[in-house]
């Protein structure tokens, strides 16, 4: 039986504010962008690709976030609005678990902070401040945009990895924009176990650990980064111990009830359920292997969207694979380690969930 069989369709934890489900944890997948073979928004499988979000039991939705693809951030796709128009109208289909709504936003402080205010109006819960765009800026400017944002919607910080569009970022850079008012959690996403180390730190001794809520973005250490439990210190050398509470992950885009089960398997292991940890042990290799292959690890994750695409192309939720950007596309070989891992580890896959709903998605 494959761990997205073990769960049935989940109901998104509707209880408390926005921000309440977001402290409390859940699955974030990144969404990615449906286009037609001419390029253009498909709407009725972009639809598609949130309604069975929604309905694997994520708690939230991400749009405009690098899964996204960042180009939809160029003004002349005239696409970022619409895109977070569509993903707002969709969730409104489901009143009784409407999910979170997060709006990633790039840029300078004036770009930013004017994406914000767009996905405000659309009716956006949170923004995912990416640090795409920003190479020209220092971090103390860095921390001026997000102060800046955060007047407009509550902010999730964002260690991008380098290879994508991220930029190194210093411990006190984390503890300074842990100190910032309204943020209101952090996507470590360097893959980088040091960098990781880094926001811990930097949240740890900031003073506001408890009302950060800190989620993972490093799909090649997903199952690790969510059964640890980070020994730090605060500022005054006060021992502490921070644990992410969810993931916001391009993994997540594909094989969702699978996250689901696995996030609520961390919580069984960390009650003492040594069942739970004996599968989640089992687990992580074979995720941190099949993330690998789809985001072509191999490759500088060059590949990485296309992989995304790949997956969902194969269970008929994307027609095929488009981009914004013309020379996006697989890598070589990347195409027949994909078929690798579909046959290797089938348990990770949600084809027969997918395969019941899918055509009531695409309707």
């Amino acid at each position: 039986m494959s761990i997205a069989e073990k769960t049935s369709t989940a109901v998104a934890v509707t209880e408390g504010t926005p921000l309440d489900r977001f402290v409390r944890g859940g699955v974030i997948p990144a969404h990615p962008l449906a286009l037609t073979e001419d390029r253009k928004l498909d709407e009725r499988r972009q639809r598609a690709l949130s309604r069975y979000y929604i309905e694997a039991g994520s708690l939230g939705l991400a749009v405009a976030v690098h899964t996204t693809q960042f180009s939809i951030h160029d003004e002349h796709h005239e696409l970022f609005e619409p895109v977070l128009s569509l993903a707002a109208a969709t969730a409104g289909e489901y009143p009784d678990r409407r999910p979170l709504l997060v709006a990633g936003v790039t840029g300078p402080t004036q770009q930013a902070v004017a994406e914000a205010e767009i996905a405000r109006s659309l009716g956006y819960d949170l923004v995912l401040l990416a640090p795409y765009g920003t190479n020209d800026l220092e971090e103390r400017d860095l921390i001026d945009r997000a102060r800046a944002v955060g007047e407009v919607l509550p902010v999730i910080g964002f260690y991008l990895q380098r290879a994508v569009g991220g930029r190194y970022l210093s411990r006190s850079f984390w503890q300074a924009l842990a100190e910032t008012p309204n943020v209101v959690g952090i996507k470590i996403a360097p893959f980088d176990r040091y960098a990781t180390l880094d926001v811990i730190h930097g949240v740890g001794r900031s003073g506001r650990s408890s009302s950060l809520a800190l989620y993972t973005g490093n799909d090649d250490h997903i199952v690790m980064d969510l059964l640890t439990s980070y020994p730090t210190q605060s500022q005054d050398g006060t021992p502490l111990r921070l644990d992410v509470v969810g993931g916001l992950l391009g993994q997540w885009a594909v094989w969702v009830p699978g996250a689901v089960e696995t996030l609520r398997l961390v919580g069984r292991a960390k009650s003492g359920d040594r069942d739970a940890l004996d599968a989640l042990i089992d687990l992580n290799p074979a995720l941190t292997d099949a993330n690998g292959v789809i985001f072509d690890a191999a490759n500088r994750f060059v590949g990485c969207i296309a992989g995304i695409h790949e997956v969902l192309r194969r269970q008929g939720l994307l027609e095929g694979l488009w981009f914004l950007d013309a020379h996006e596309r697989l890598s070589p070989g990347q195409l027949e380690e994909i078929d690798r891992i579909w046959a290797a580890y089938p348990e990770l896959r949600d084809d027969a969930f997918i395969e019941e709903h899918r055509d009531r998605w695409l309707s």
